[in-house]
């Protein structure tokens, strides 16, 4: 293997402990504390285990952690009110409500129903708004934290080329605008792509975000690239079991790349660095204080 690895893990605990500082400071100097609220509706497994995960952390840094855990069966009319109780609540900074909903509410209709200036998930169609027209947003985790990987690998990204794998409206159109706003030349690519080999190759930054296991082979990547993997893919072992990888074939790719993000312990362990990054920005611009340096696009 060639490539540097980059160490997410390590990265994300740097950010938190960035994070932790301006906690610190905001209370001495301003008796204000962060305060992040999460709403769970359900029992989707994987959602109890990140929402777990992010009330732990959110304690950690200083903040107040808020949970709200519904019923499944829980009506628009009530989930709608909730969150209207949590955009007039002053010690309420930011706003998540766990992703996937069941079926009978509207994901759309209740994300647009957040505070946009608490969207800590930065999925408001304002944010998404203002992030496309390069102005202040909040700004969605995971292409948060892939950018600070990457400024914090490259120094400068003005002028390189990068090809953006995957066309989500969580992680690979605000990827893009991320990477413009820092004077890129990009491209997204996706499964209609013609000769997307080719167009990958080109590419000095390959973020893969297409949710398609170890579907970018190492012969598509440019000599010395840097390869950020957002995939999370769960596959099954010869011996039995599953682990998991990611959207690039990590092994063939470390052979080529100058720099790649393993899976796990990439970019995943960014997300929620990033959502409590994003807790602090919004309690610093609601009381009209300097935003936390190296924390915000």
């Amino acid at each position: 293997m060639t490539a540097t690895v980059i160490d997410g893990k390590a990265f994300a605990a740097k950010v938190r402990g960035l994070v932790a500082e301006g906690v610190t400071k905001l209370k001495e100097e301003q008796g204000i504390t962060p305060g992040l609220a999460v709403v769970l509706v359900g029992e989707d497994p994987a959602s109890q285990v990140y929402v777990r995960s992010k009330g732990k952390m959110t304690v950690e840094v200083g903040m107040t952690s808020i949970e709200h855990k519904l019923e499944v069966d829980t009506s628009e009319a009530d989930l709608l009110a909730l969150i209207d109780q949590l955009n007039n609540d002053p010690k309420v900074h930011g706003i998540l409500v766990q992703l996937p909903l069941p079926d009978h509410l509207d994901s759309d209709l209740v994300i647009n129903s957040i505070d946009p200036a608490k969207d800590v998930d930065g999925f408001h169609i304002s944010n998404v708004g203002l992030l496309g027209t390069g102005q202040k947003s909040m700004v969605p985790c995971t292409p948060l934290g892939s950018l600070m990987m990457l400024r914090d690998h490259h120094g400068s990204l003005s002028g390189m080329n990068a090809v953006v794998i995957g066309r989500s409206n969580i992680v690979g159109k605000p990827m893009a605008q991320l990477l413009l706003g820092d004077s890129c030349t990009v491209t997204i690519a996706h499964s209609r792509t013609k000769d997307l080999a080719a167009v990958v190759r080109q590419a000095d930054i390959v973020v893969a975000a297409v949710g398609r296991p170890q579907m970018v082979p190492g012969d598509w990547i440019k000599p010395g690239a840097t390869v950020i993997d957002v995939g999370i893919n769960r596959i099954d072992k010869p011996e039995g079991g599953t682990r998991l990888v990611g959207d690039v074939d990590f092994d063939s790719c470390a052979e080529v790349a100058g720099a790649i993000t393993p899976v796990p312990g990439g970019v995943g362990p960014m997300t929620i660095a990033c959502l409590l990054a994003n807790t602090l920005t919004a309690c610093c611009r609601a009381n009209g204080l300097p935003e936390p340096e190296g924390l915000t696009a």
